[in-house]
């Protein structure tokens, strides 16, 4: 019995420890900084998205775009090439198609895997301009997008997808993508960068 007793008093402080240690984290945590990430809006793989889910997608990244920069936020455009498939930078295939409404002085990261961080610069770029929350648009949101997504859990970044603004081939696949990840549509991400400009 007092064996028992014993162990449930150190099993109490140790829980009491762990939700004061909590707590002190949480309020110790750095305020949000965003970062808006465009992901691969390439006219090679736009030509894969339906229609009607493009323009959508275009519309609200181009918004996205406009908030961000309204806010003072980095837009950082990430571009996707292969070495064996392409497509190769200098080409048409390679760009941004021209009414999405980015800037040549906004950061450029070339990447050759799914995923917008690995072996790219886009961790230390972030990081020298203090950017702590990401928030991903762009495609695939069943390739690279939730693989930047992962990535950037595991690098301790606060992450977000925004709602109608990522795509796949699949229509329903996206919407899937969106009620899995909680993805922020603009009326939370404009209160999120009201609060973060403060």
């Amino acid at each position: 019995m007092k064996r028992i007793t014993i162990l449930a008093l150190v099993i109490l402080i140790f829980n009491q420890t762990t939700i004061l240690s909590q707590d002190k984290d949480q309020e110790n945590s750095d305020p949000a900084k965003p970062a808006l990430v465009v992901i691969d809006i390439q006219n090679q793989f736009l030509t894969w998205i339906p229609d009607k889910d493009k323009e959508i997608g275009m519309y609200y990244i181009n918004a996205y775009i406009s908030l961000f920069r309204s806010k003072g936020f980095p837009v950082v455009r990430v571009y996707h090439t292969s070495p064996e498939y392409g497509p190769h930078p200098d080409s048409t295939a390679f760009q941004y198609p021209d009414e999405i409404q980015i800037k040549p002085d906004d950061p450029m990261i070339i990447k050759n895997y799914p995923s917008s961080f690995k072996k790219t610069e886009l961790d230390k770029l972030l990081k020298e301009n203090n950017c702590n929350a990401l928030f991903l648009c762009g495609l695939s949101a069943v390739g690279c997008v939730i693989s930047t997504h992962f990535s950037a859990k595991d690098l301790d970044y606060k992450v977000f997808m925004l709602k109608d603004a990522i795509m796949s081939h699949n229509s329903k696949y996206t919407d899937n993508i969106e009620t899995m990840f909680n993805a922020l549509d603009y009326e939370a991400v404009s209160y999120i960068l009201e609060l973060a400009g403060k």
